[in-house]
């Protein structure tokens, strides 16, 4: 039997210099598309783009040496605030493509970090802006972004988002009540409460099936109270078909757990 090569993924960091002449890194991960990260409709889903991405982050603090263990000892937590993609397309299954992703210029109360996935040609399918706080692990009390002194200086840099900005979902008085959704073990993380990528998933499946069959442009997505394992989601979504967005509601009792929009074409 012939000896075939296996085709290898890379990951690297470019540096470029921010508005103060400091060296930014920017990580770039190689990665494929496979078939279970994908839906029937063969495109990568919601979850496993919004993992993908977190992944990504994680990643590339750990190869700065700022690991979630490093981070735990000197009393810091990273938590996923808000997030919005400009989606031209949604990747493929067995499509290669290329994740890039870097830090711009914090703010008051949030770290900021881009994503751009391209594929193998270098044509531009997703663009993300993803905000994220700073917390104490143990006292859960916010940081201000300037007093996180591991990875220093703070990066001054922007690149113009093309999609819609993060900032707050308005939530239309109507909302059309959909499924329950309980939390289980397998959606929890290591922080003990829901991964942040589980509630693309949550999106994704509340949507009546015609709505889950468009094709998707914009999705932004804010997490306001974290759901643990025993809990019940219940989801509710309002659809304006005249402006093509579908809002989308998970509360956990009258606690709001997350809010999310989705256009579509």
């Amino acid at each position: 039997m012939e000896r075939k090569e296996l085709e290898v993924f890379k990951e690297w960091f470019d540096y470029i210099k921010d508005e103060n002449g400091n060296d930014l890194p920017v990580f770039n991960r190689q990665a494929k598309v496979y078939f279970c990260q994908c839906s029937e409709n063969g495109f990568m889903n919601l979850y496993e783009l919004l993992k993908f991405c977190s992944d990504t982050a994680t990643e590339d603090y750990t190869q700065r040496g700022l690991s979630w263990k490093v981070l735990d000892e000197h009393d810091y937590a990273i938590l996923t605030s808000r997030q919005s993609f400009n989606i031209t397309r949604l990747p493929e299954v067995d499509e290669r493509i290329l994740m890039t992703s870097w830090e711009e210029t914090p703010e008051p109360l949030q770290l900021v970090r881009r994503y751009k996935i391209t594929d193998e040609s270098g044509k531009e399918l997703v663009s993300g802006h993803s905000t994220w706080i700073l917390v104490n692990p143990r006292t859960h009390r916010i940081l201000r972004t300037a007093d996180f002194s591991l990875r220093s200086p703070a990066p001054v840099y922007k690149v113009p988002f093309k999609g819609i900005p993060n900032g707050k979902i308005s939530i239309p008085e109507e909302l059309t009540a959909l499924n329950q959704r309980p939390i289980c073990y397998s959606d929890t993380d290591n922080n003990g409460h829901t991964n942040n990528a589980r509630y693309g998933a949550f999106t994704y499946d509340c949507l009546p099936e015609e709505y889950q069959k468009k094709t998707f442009t914009n999705f932004r997505i804010n997490y306001a109270k974290e759901a643990k394992k025993g809990q019940m989601l219940q989801m509710f979504a309002n659809f304006d078909d005249s402006v093509k967005k579908i809002t989308i509601v998970g509360k956990n009792g009258d606690t709001v757990c997350f809010e999310s929009e989705l256009y579509y074409a």
